[in-house]
């Protein structure tokens, strides 16, 4: 089976973008096998997205709890005679949850009961997720809500409260129930559950302060890669698709403070100020202007003999994956005023974050005192079972910067799966012997500790780094 699209039917109705879909799977597939579709279990979106008169099988979605026999019947009215298989594509086992909110959980067993309504009847179901995992890097979504600014981000973590846990755990209410249920309604026999993956504790990281944002702002920055422009470009324009852009201009500064006003900024912006003919490295941060708060910031006017520089520092935080906001470009999407004036002549310098193993070789700072020094712990157990633990560094800096910690692994045999907490910080990103392990952000929660699968560790040396 080979699905050509994906609840298309709740986005449009173009009959001659699926047609083509389909011939150009069959051209390089051929026709030995099932092409289909998933769609939401309403007529309007299978009316949209069923592709009939091509013998495209249709199956659907619908959430986990809903009467499904309802939804199969009208699913044969978008299928051939004899070839509507009742399938559930897309069986809820959990949720996915946002930063900000309560990690979302559903009950074990009446996420069975809801199964066995389906299998026992001789349906069948595709379980999403049967194993949620990470989001790793930049890759999380995000969703909105009746509005484009009411945008919600994904955690880092996509365990989906899923029968098989983010770090490939089954033993839990939920895998049990399910795998019962399956056995109940075909006949598959149980077969003795898989032990737990290991997971090993390596104790607290102490990081120190190895470089600010702007001090190697040039080595994270192509110069061949940056843009110029009279207004400011979406990242998608300057090749940034993920990740984090800096727009530069320049005003004159009147009065005791300005007002910055960014009406549309996709996703969060660190504004920062300075005078032009200073070193880049003199940086006043100003504040952050966010795509779901305000969109207005009061700014400092600074005692220049020349204009002032703005830096503003945008985030990309996931693209909407779902909804009427699909189309979501990223980076400023507006024009960007400073006390009712429009600024022009931008440039923006796409970062990158290659070579962040190397970070202290850049720009190398006096190692900071015992009681500035920011700890990370690094913990064998699950993510919501790690202890408190006590940090210095408050996550409120003036400026992004670059922070370094090392932990030595004895042995090959000691190389297993943990958690990183970062407990008591506040929002940045992280990397484990330069893989980025996915963004932090347990300030706004709920999740406050990364998975580290035991691929990305190694025996001895192992360099842990957290930015902005």
């Amino acid at each position: 089976m080979v699905q050509i699209e994906n609840e298309f039917g709740s986005f449009g109705d173009d009959k001659n973008y699926l047609h083509y879909l389909v011939q150009l799977a069959r051209r390089y597939l051929g026709n030995d096998i099932v092409l289909y579709t998933t769609d939401g279990g309403t007529t309007n979106t299978l009316k949209n997205g069923a592709i009939l008169q091509d013998d495209v099988f249709a199956a659907v979605d619908f959430s986990t709890g809903d009467d499904p026999w309802p939804i199969f019947r009208l699913q044969k009215k978008y299928n051939l005679p004899g070839k509507s298989a009742p399938l559930s594509a897309e069986f809820y086992t959990g949720w996915l949850t946002h930063w900000g909110e309560s990690i979302a959980t559903t009950d074990a067993s009446s996420t069975a009961k809801a199964l066995k309504s389906i299998l026992c009847r001789n349906g069948s179901a595709v379980l999403y997720m049967a194993h949620g995992g990470t989001n790793f890097g930049f890759y999380n979504g995000a969703n909105t809500g009746q509005t484009e600014y009411e945008y919600k981000a994904d955690l880092t973590s996509y365990d989906y409260d899923a029968p098989i846990k983010e770090h490939g755990d089954v033993h839990n209410p939920k895998y049990k129930a399910l795998r019962r249920v399956i056995h109940e309604c075909t006949g598959t026999p149980l077969h003795p559950l898989p032990a737990d993956i290991e997971r090993a504790s390596y104790g607290l990281v102490k990081l120190q302060k190895v470089a600010s944002f702007f001090d190697i702002f040039d080595k994270i920055c192509d110069p061949l890669k940056v843009a110029v422009s009279e207004q400011p470009l979406s990242m998608e324009l300057t090749g940034q698709m993920f990740g984090f852009l800096l727009y530069v201009s320049e005003y004159q500064g009147k009065g005791p403070y300005s007002i910055l006003s960014i009406p549309k900024v996709h996703d969060r912006a660190q504004v920062f100020v300075s005078c032009s003919l200073d070193d880049v490295r003199n940086q006043i941060y100003a504040g952050v202007i966010e795509r779901w708060s305000s969109k207005t910031l009061q700014i400092p006017t600074l005692n220049c003999s020349s204009n002032i520089r703005l830096s503003i520092l945008v985030e990309n935080m996931g693209r909407v994956n779902y909804g009427p906001y699909i189309f979501d470009q990223k980076g400023i999407l507006s024009t960007v005023e400073i006390d009712g004036v429009t600024l022009h002549h931008w440039k923006m310098y796409p970062l990158s974050f290659n070579l962040l193993e190397n970070l202290s070789k850049f720009q190398p700072i006096q190692q900071i005192t015992d009681a500035r020094a920011s700890k990370v712990s690094s913990h064998g157990g699950s993510q919501n079972k790690l202890r408190d633990l006590s940090f210095y560094l408050n996550g409120k800096s003036e400026e992004p910067e670059f922070y370094e910690g090392h932990f030595h692994i004895d042995s090959n045999s000691t190389v297993k799966d943990t958690f990183i907490s970062f407990r008591g910080w506040n929002k940045g990103v992280a990397f484990v012997n330069n893989f980025n392990i996915g963004r932090f952000w347990p300030v706004t929660g709920p999740q406050c500790a990364l998975y580290v699968p035991a691929p990305i560790l190694r025996s001895g040396d192992n360099i842990v780094v957290c930015t902005f």
